[in-house]
Order: structure tokens, then sequence, then C-alpha cells
């Protein structure tokens, strides 16, 4: 098996329809699996995929246990020499997938790869490329200085807007919303770390892959369309608030916080904190 797609869904069957009906012809002319791990949607993704899809290995979780053991899960039972780990909100352009497998094929040093992804109108979404986030990138990020700053690179670390969208650069991550992982790397490395419910399990992975030695690579060849936030966090928005503000708190603290005194640790936790309570009293307010 040369590929396995593996997708985490939850309340997402209109946005998964499209992706799984994207799939082959971005793969071709590759042997490919597709697996699914449905998170207890109640949308009726599960029931939807076993009729329509019967070619889709589907796992059916009995509760929300967290998109990062979920994928572990696929991951696990997958064949493929390269792991495509995909959102189910997105659609993959014709090949896209065969020239990022492609590519790894033609560099061997490399073990993750990712497309340059786009929203549903055709812009550059950001996040698809990150450099390390360390505290300067985030407060840079969530200050603004980035966008005050976009070709300053002391500023702009976080994600990477000093560089060219439209060249390929080797970056510190990819976004898990599609990623090409070598079997390689996950036999080294082992699975994402499960100790993160959701986000920043990718980030923290292209970390653990660049300490072993592995090359990460944007590579903007491949397209991919992103819609972002349909199904999933947006089925359940409080969760995804905290889930969020957890996952940077914990990157933090695994990755950086011994090389800081105690004194900026407990000044980085108050400011996580306090975006934390920010951003749900936001949340409320548009409620």
């Amino acid at each position: 098996m040369d590929i396995s797609v593996c997708i985490v869904n939850l309340n997402a069957k209109k946005h998964l329809i499209n992706c799984i009906r994207s799939i082959p012809k971005a793969v071709r002319p590759h042997s490919y699996e597709i697996i699914v791990a449905d998170n207890h949607s109640s949308d009726g993704s599960g029931p939807y995929i076993l009729k329509n899809f019967p070619f889709v290995h589907l796992l059916s979780n009995n509760r929300n246990i967290g998109y990062t053991t979920a994928m572990n899960r696929v991951l696990s039972m997958s064949r493929g020499d390269y792991k495509v780990i995909l959102n189910p909100d997105t659609v993959l352009m014709p090949n896209s997938i065969t020239l990022l497998v492609n590519f790894l094929k033609q560099n061997n040093t490399i073990g993750i790869v990712g497309p340059k992804v786009v929203n549903d109108d055709g812009t550059f979404q950001r996040s698809c490329r990150r450099g390390i986030a360390r505290p300067v990138a985030v407060f840079s990020y969530f200050f603004g200085m980035a966008k005050m700053f976009p070709n300053n690179k002391n500023f702009t670390e976080y994600h990477l807007n000093h560089l060219d969208e439209n060249e390929l650069s080797e970056v510190g991550g990819v976004s898990g919303s599609c990623m090409i992982v070598r079997n390689e790397v996950i036999k080294e490395v082992g699975l994402l770390d499960e100790r993160y419910f959701a986000y920043q399990e990718d980030s923290d992975y292209c970390i653990r892959a660049k300490e072993k030695g592995w090359g990460v690579y944007y590579n903007p060849e491949s397209v991919v369309k992103h819609s972002g936030g349909k199904g999933g966090a947006n089925s359940v928005p409080f969760q995804a608030i905290f889930e969020w503000h957890r996952s940077y708190f914990r990157y933090y603290f695994k990755h950086f916080s011994d090389d800081y005194s105690m004194v900026f640790n407990c000044f980085y936790s108050m400011i996580m904190l306090g975006k934390l309570i920010f951003a749900i009293g936001i949340h409320f307010i548009k409620r």
C-alpha cells in the first residue's frame, strides 16, 4: 500500500463527502486506502459513510475521544508507506497528494511535507506553514506585530509571513489540516502525543521529527482547499476554545519552559490564562 489517507471526523458530514470524493484524483496512480475515525458525530456521518462509501474503513467511537487519540487509532491500523493526515473539511486538488509523495520519494531525509493550503475563496491560509512557536513568535502574532512588520522575520516566525507563499521552504512545522508523514518517521518518532486532546499536536510532532534529524518542508506546488471550522471544533465551541489554549500551555511547557526562568514561565502562564478568559468572554457575548 502506497498511501493511507487518515481522517478524524466530528459532525462534518457535508464537508467529509466532498473530501472523500476528491481523494482518488489526488492520489492517482498510487494504491491507497481511506480510513475515517468518527468521534460519535450527531449528524449521521457514520451511517452515511457506511452506506455511500463502502470502500472507506470506518472506526466508530462511542464518544468524542479527542482528535489526537482518534488519529492515532487510524495511524496504527493504516498500512501505507506514506500517511496523509487530513481534515474532513478539505478538498484535495487533482494530483496534490501525488506531488507530495513524489517529493518525499526524491528526498530521503525529508520526513514530513505539507501543501499550500487555501481558503474557499482561494486566499492563502497562513497557518499551513509555521516556524517554531517560541514566546517571541507567539506574542508577536497575538499582539499584531507580525501584521505591522510582515517582512521582518524577527516578528513573523509564527506564520513565516516573510517567506514567499509560492516558494518551497524548510519550515518549523506544517498544518495537520493536510500533512504527509513517512512511515519510517512514525516508526522512529512514534505516534502523536495524546496529551493534546486537539490542537498543536501537529506542531509538536514536527518538532519531534526535526529533533530526530528529519526535514519538514512546505511545498506550494501542491494545493489543498480547507474550509476550516466546519464541524469538529465549530460543533463544540466552548470545548474547542478551552482545548486550544490548553494545547498552547502544554506545548510551551513541554518544549521551551526549561529555557526560561520560573518568573517568565509564570508570566507566560498568566498571559495564556488571561487570553483564555478573554476568548470565553467573547464567545458568550457573541452567543
